[in-house]
């Protein structure tokens, strides 16, 4: 875990704690169901922990913000974002069933409380959030179209106003292009040095 110390030297013992556990858990799981494919388990930490926690070098999230992650897969960013910001709500939903099931277990046994996982496909879901996660699912147009109706209308109260946290690599041009609203960018190698985060960014697009 020298990666996680490295980028965030300020995290609690807990929190470091519940970092340590989630390869194992996550190497438990995979010799069940093909979570995560066999090559990235070797770079855990860097492609799934790490990437999930840099749109925390972008945010703050301030107590009490409400996090929707859609597609959330085996629980990323969702998982390591609710270590990180205990006292945040965070939704972790998923079309996925056995995905979603994993999900559920690995937040049971990191007793994370400020976790609610569901099986539901993003388009079906009322709520509403101040920020919505998500790690590449679709194309940027077609997630913005599922999420319209699912950001708070307000600014919020955090530094960056309502909207999505969307991580994203290579080259996605053509979808910018076809997004109304101007995004801002982030690019991950301002805040991480492995040479995996070059081309990946994480895109704020207001709610």
């Amino acid at each position: 875990m020298e990666l996680i110390d490295k980028y965030f030297p300020d995290i609690s013992n807990k929190q470091k704690k519940l970092f340590d556990k989630l390869p194992l858990l996550y190497e438990e799981w995979n010799s069940q169901i093909n979570v995560i494919s066999r090559k990235d388990m070797e770079f855990f930490v860097e492609r799934h922990l790490l990437h999930s926690l840099a749109i925390a070098k972008v945010i703050n999230f301030k107590n009490g913000t409400e996090i929707l992650d859609i597609g959330t897969g085996g629980g990323f960013p969702g998982i390591p974002l609710a270590i990180l910001f205990p006292q945040c709500d965070f939704h972790l939903v998923d079309s996925i069933g056995k995905k979603i099931k994993v999900v559920d277990d690995v937040a049971k046994r990191l007793n994370l409380k400020n976790v609610n996982v569901e099986n539901i496909r993003a388009e079906k879901l009322n709520n509403s959030y101040d920020f919505i996660v998500s790690r590449a699912v679709t194309n940027l147009p077609k997630f913005i179209g599922w999420t319209r109706n699912m950001i708070k209308k307000k600014k919020g109260f955090n530094d960056l106003p309502n909207g999505i946290l969307y991580l994203k690599g290579g080259d996605f041009q053509s979808e910018l292009d076809e997004i109304k609203k101007k995004p801002r960018i982030f690019p991950i190698s301002n805040y991480y040095d492995e040479e995996f985060f070059n081309t990946k960014v994480v895109v704020h697009l207001k709610g």
